[in-house]
Parts: structure tokens; sequence; C-alpha cells
């Protein structure tokens, strides 16, 4: 399988990034389901978030060539690594999963400014990555000063 096909894949989520309607959406929701099946600790978390963000960078960047077209709305794998970094580091409740799954698609799609400013400022896979995880670190934020004030 030449390289830039198993980019595609990676960068497509196993071709989730070519459901027609709200691929962006379904990333995340593959996401979403992958925490839940498989709820990993903190050392698999933090080895998912720095090789999902390195692989999406790199996958990213070839996959936009091979697209033709900027931050093309097939690729997902940002949505996906966007998601980890929201839940990362939470309780992995049904609560706490649905919640970071509806912050950060609401993040995401609206982009308010601190999101907006970092999207602009870079380009390639790094620059389609980036935003992705800055709106998982504003929902993971929210989330954690929830878990905080739930558990005092």
């Amino acid at each position: 399988m030449p390289p830039q096909s198993l980019s595609k894949i990676i960068a497509t989520v196993f071709f989730v990034g070519y459901i027609p309607f709200a691929p962006g959406t379904f990333g995340s929701l593959v996401a979403a389901i992958f925490i839940w099946t498989f709820r990993p600790d903190v050392l698999e978390t933090v080895i998912i978030l720095i090789a999902g963000f390195t692989i999406g960078v790199l996958v990213s960047n070839t996959t936009e060539k091979e697209f033709g077209q900027k931050d093309s709305k097939q690729i997902v794998i940002d949505e996906f690594v966007g998601y980890c970094v929201a839940i990362a580091f939470l309780p992995i409740t049904i609560e706490y999963v649905i919640a970071a799954f509806f912050l950060f698609r609401f993040f995401d799609i609206l982009k308010p400014p601190p999101i907006r400013n970092i999207e602009r400022m870079f380009s390639g896979g790094f620059g389609i990555m980036i935003d992705d995880v800055a709106a998982g670190v504003l929902t993971n934020i929210i989330l954690q000063i929830v878990n905080i004030v739930i558990t005092w």
C-alpha cells in the first residue's frame, strides 16, 4: 500500500471522513466510542495524545496536498485527537464522555476568538491539528472545573 493511501486512511480515520454530512462530528463520535471502549489510563492517554498529534500532523500535511484543498473536510484525524484532548484526565463516565463530545463540537464549530486566531496562525498539517487541540483544551479546562466543583 503506498504511503499516501495509508495517510488518507489515517487522516480520514478509516474513511469516516468520507461520510457526506458532518464528517467532523462523526470523527469526534468515533473518538468518543474509542475512549469509552478502551478507557485509557494516564500513561495510555499521554501516548495517545502525543502519537495522535504527531501522526495527525504528518498525515494531514500529506493528505491536504493529495486532496488539493486546505483543511479538507475529509480529514477528521484532527477531530479525533481534539476529542481525546477534551476528555483527557477526566473520569470516563457516560456524563463526561457526552459532555466532552458536545462541548468539543461546540468549540470546534464555533471557533471562538482564541481558537480562530490559532487556526489562522498556522497552515499545513500543524494548522489542521492545532485548532482542534485548542478546542479540546478549552473543553477540558471547563470539564476539569466541573469535576473539581462536583467532587469538592
